[in-house]
C-alpha cells in the first residue's frame, strides 16, 4: 500500500498546507515581520491537531 493511500488525500493536503504555512511564517519572521511570522506560525500546529482529530473521529465511526 502506498504512503499516499495509507495517509489519505485530505490528510496529505493538510500536511502540505502545514509545510507551506511554516515556510511563509519563517520568511515573514526573517524579513523583519516577527509578529506576523509568529502569528502565522501558530496555525501549523492547529491544522495538524485538526488532522489528528479528524482521523480519530473517522476511526471511531468505523
Amino acid at each position: 500500500m502506498s504512503f499516499r493511500k495509507k495517509l489519505g488525500t485530505p490528510s496529505l493536503l493538510m500536511l502540505i498546507l502545514c509545510a507551506v504555512i511554516i515556510i511563509i511564517a519563517e520568511y515573514l519572521f526573517l524579513t523583519g515581520h516577527e509578529l506576523h511570522g509568529i502569528f502565522l506560525g501558530l496555525w501549523a500546529p492547529m491544522v495538524l491537531g485538526l488532522v489528528i482529530l479528524f482521523k480519530i473521529i473517522t476511526n471511531d465511526s468505523k
